[in-house]
């Protein structure tokens, strides 16, 4: 079997995975943008659909003008006795709580709190009783993988937390997922901060509190020394075995722009890595501890058809699936048609920290060319590359004056400038189109069937490395005016995802 790199493109950080009979479950952090946590299900790890969010109401989690990266982090699915669990940190409110269904396609419950701190908290069922672990500090003052026994219905702690495992020496020591293997207890972490030292480290015991012994070769899953190599900051991962009993990490890495530029935009995705366990009860990962952008896995002997959308339109994505808002939307100024979407606007931009009128789809590929028709009555509306409020391109049609003009502004920090103008002569409606490449986005508008230029933007601006953060490269449709009283009609939009240039 053969299959390539990341399974799911665009922003999906911190994937965690569980297995209920022959299907698997995949939920991924969503930080700022609502509905909160993703959740796809797969038949064989490969191909994953959407299925819905953990996170539909606004009492399930505190978005209400929090600046980007802040929100929804790293969550964590498991199911026991009939019953799904995903458990995050409302980073707002610096509170670890758990939501719970017993039919994934529906609703979840309201946020049970636990009080433990840290971040990336994750459940463990065994015998009856229930485990929570974080990272942070226990309740004496001990730094590590915090752990206690709580009572499920209610959150409410049956033991004190325990510090049960310090890592092997890495910063950032997070991601904890405990699981029982052949009578053993594995303790899998990540180590080295999200970005391009991370890696995946693991232990093991006997109890599920411990004490826990490191692999002696940690890291088990790292790409932090593969200079040049496009595939970088492998690590956070989720350990699951297969219908046919092989083991696998599913986890998060990102993909640079240019194998010799240490820039990513795309935000962290997620990727497939096989996991084998030897004779001594220790397990290796990968490509001798490294992912590779594809996998050619000689002892899994059927075929699979990996699936990929290469256009993504209106009508063909679900607007309570794929898209999504900045914080909490103000619902009325949104209106759904079949290949249509009707924007009211408001006075809140991009440029803050708040709810502005914008629906966005994760940009999935390097390579792609996005285009809408879009028309104004007053104020601005158009297309947003964006990352964060402080960093986006912005290609639009707005009215000045009496006047329609086309405009290419860039946002980046504290530098926002429109950078070019192109007057439309009273007409109100118009084709923006953005080209994309792995170092450049270019920005057109098309005019009685003639393509003209507006300039171009490099793509290294609205990486995590200049703009800071977790999140990655949304494509947003927006709408804005002064006195918020405008309405935007989108139409046709389309992203088609072309072949790499490399």
């Amino acid at each position: 079997m053969k299959y390539n790199n990341p399974v799911l493109k665009g922003f999906y950080p911190d994937p965690s995975v569980c297995k209920v009979k022959d299907t698997f479950y995949l939920v991924c952090s969503s930080f700022q943008y609502f509905p909160g946590v993703p959740i796809f299900e797969s038949k064989d790890l490969i191909n994953w659909k959407q299925i819905g969010h953990c996170l539909t109401r606004k009492n399930q989690i505190q978005l209400e003008k929090i600046n980007s990266s802040g929100g929804v982090f790293a969550p964590t699915i498991r199911y026991n006795d009939g019953r799904f669990y995903m458990t995050t940190t409302n980073d707002t409110t610096h509170q670890n709580f758990y939501v719970w269904t017993d039919d994934i396609y529906s609703e979840w419950s309201d946020p049970i709190n636990v009080d433990q701190g840290g971040i990336d908290p994750s459940l463990y069922f065994e015998d009856g009783k229930a485990y929570f672990m974080s990272n942070g500090e226990d309740d004496y003052g001990v730094p590590g993988i915090v752990q206690c026994e709580i009572e499920i219905t209610t959150g409410k702690k049956l033991s004190s937390s325990k510090t049960i495992w310090q890592g092997s020496g890495g910063r950032y020591l997070e991601s904890p997922h405990l699981y029982k293997i052949n009578g053993g207890y594995y303790l899998m972490a990540a180590e080295g901060g999200t970005e391009y030292g991370h890696m995946v480290t693991y232990a093991r015991g006997d109890a599920p509190f411990g004490p826990f012994e490191g692999y002696s070769k940690n890291p088990v899953l790292t790409n932090r020394n593969l200079g040049g190599y496009e595939i970088q900051g492998v690590g956070h991962g989720d350990l699951i075995q297969d219908n046919e009993g092989n083991w696998w990490i599913l986890h998060l890495g990102f993909r640079q722009i240019h194998r010799w530029m240490t820039y990513h935009h795309l935000g962290r995705e997620v990727f497939l890595t096989p996991v084998q366990f030897n004779e001594d009860g220790w397990f290796v990962a990968g490509d001798h501890g490294t992912t590779t952008r594809s996998f050619e896995i000689d002892y899994v002997e059927h075929d699979i058809i990996q699936e990929e959308k290469k256009s993504e339109t209106f009508v063909n994505t679900e607007w309570d699936m794929d898209w999504c808002h900045l914080r909490f939307p103000v619902e009325e100024n949104y209106q759904f048609g079949e290949n249509q979407l009707t924007l009211k606007g408001t006075d809140v931009s991009l440029d803050e920290a708040d709810s502005p009128t914008f629906l966005g789809i994760r940009q999935k590929d390097f390579n792609a060319t996005i285009s809408c028709d879009v028309s104004i009555d007053e104020g601005e509306a158009g297309i947003t590359i964006y990352m964060d409020e402080n960093h986006h391109y912005d290609l639009a049609i707005r009215k000045n004056g009496g006047k329609y003009e086309a405009i290419e502004r860039l946002n980046i920090g504290d530098i926002k400038s429109v950078e070019n103008m192109v007057e439309l002569k009273q007409e109100n409606k118009i084709t923006l189109i953005i080209k994309a490449s792995n170092l450049f986005y270019y920005f057109l508008i098309n005019i009685d069937g003639q393509e003209i230029s507006l300039g171009q933007a490099q793509t290294r601006y609205l990486s995590s490395e200049v703009a800071g953060g977790f999140t990655g490269v949304l494509i947003g449709l927006y709408t804005y005016s002064k006195d918020g009283s405008n309405e935007a009609v989108f139409d046709s939009f389309q992203c088609e995802y072309l072949e790499s240039e490399d």
